[in-house]
């Protein structure tokens, strides 16, 4: 039986305890989340490379999930983008069910190999991407035809799964697999699986994104003035990368057209 799909014996009254405890339960697991992810920071270290080299050439970072593993590749690929002043479709979320599926359970899709690769050849891939499967449990057939379509045209792939030796795992040119085990609901891979999914995804494009020249030191320098809030962030890098007051670092952002990074460059 998947790890995923066993009971878990510390939450076998899970219905009895009362609320404090149940709290406890879970948190407890949310640590064992993140250690799960300390177990495979080879992996992750291996793919980010491969994320980055892909980007690097011009191709770009590609998420394919199913259901909550889904949701959270749309996720990272919609903030990661407006995260780093990255033009929109270099890091692209592609899940069972498209949109709607964001909004609702898509299950049946998951099954579905042929819905699988018809999503991911309909973002055109090519041999310069790096395609992520994400499966819980590693067995999605919807995301396993997509990696095996990426595969057959060359593109690196990377498996983010909860299983050792999960069809993705195997299939995959790098495994990242974080065990975290039973969930305290039996098999609801949104908690622990979830969680440290999350995690390693923060991983993936975060730091290929530094290696990329986004972050000086570790502030974002590649923003767009797109919002107040984005504004008023800027300034405060620029007064802080140049020791000046806000004013000043207003006035230098107008004077460089709002690019911090030709700022830095003067520094």
């Amino acid at each position: 039986m998947l790890k995923t799909e066993m009971r878990n014996p510390r939450t076998t009254h899970l219905d009895r305890m009362t609320t404090a405890e149940m709290l406890r339960v879970i948190q407890d697991e949310n640590y064992n989340a993140v250690k799960a992810v300390d177990g495979c920071l080879d992996a992750v270290g291996r793919a980010v490379d491969a994320v980055t080299e892909a980007l690097r050439k011009g191709g770009r970072l590609i998420y394919v999930g199913a259901g909550t593993s889904g949701r959270l590749g749309v996720l990272d690929a919609s903030e990661a983008c407006p995260t780093f002043g990255v033009p929109e479709g270099t890091i692209v979320g592609v899940m069972a069910g498209g949109v709607e599926a964001l909004h609702r359970a898509g299950e049946p899709e998951e099954d579905s190999a042929a819905f699988g690769e018809r999503d991911i050849k309909a973002v055109k891939l090519t041999s310069a991407d790096c395609v992520v499967g994400i499966s819980a449990a590693g067995g999605a057939e919807y995301v396993l035809a997509a990696v095996g379509y990426a595969k057959s045209l060359g593109c690196v792939t990377v498996g983010l799964t909860c299983n050792e030796g999960s069809p993705l795992a195997e299939l995959a040119d790098i495994a990242i697999v974080t065990d975290t085990g039973a969930e305290v609901v039996t098999g609801s891979t949104r908690m622990k699986a979830g969680t440290a999914h999350k995690l390693v995804l923060n991983m993936l494009s975060t730091c290929s994104m530094v290696h990329l020249g986004n972050v000086y030191e570790n502030m974002m320098v590649n923003l767009r003035p797109t919002n107040d809030k984005l504004r008023a962030r800027m300034i405060g890098i620029v007064s802080e990368i140049r020791k000046v007051g806000r004013d000043e670092a207003r006035a230098l952002l107008d004077r460089f057209g709002w690019s911090i990074n030709a700022i830095v460059a003067q520094n």
